[in-house]
């Protein structure tokens, strides 16, 4: 798992790059990125799938902001990205989502 993150000079936002691998996965069929960028929507197109099985997708996302998200795997397991910025209570539970800082 993992963020990278690249400031842009020219706009207000930072392209981030969520990756998860393979083994992280599970070797998962497809995962999605679901989180407060896109409304907790968990019909989103999937992440896309590399070769070697990771998972990878890029986003702007405005700077000075923090994001909630999850990785939503085959559908039916919810998974935090361990490399997370933070971590907060999601309000489910015992559950916490994991929190990106652009």
């Amino acid at each position: 798992m993992g963020l990278k993150k690249q400031y842009l000079k020219s706009k207000p936002v930072c392209k981030v790059t969520f990756r998860l691998t393979a083994a992280e996965s599970g070797f998962a069929e497809s995962v999605q990125l679901v989180g407060d960028f896109n409304q907790w929507d968990q019909t989103v197109p999937p992440m896309r799938r590399l070769k070697n099985g990771s998972f990878t997708q890029t986003l702007n996302l405005e700077k000075d902001q923090r994001y909630a998200f999850r990785y939503l795997i085959d559908a039916n397991r919810w998974e935090n990205d361990w490399q997370a910025d933070a971590y907060l209570a999601s309000g489910m539970g015992s559950e916490e989502n994991s929190i990106v800082v652009v």
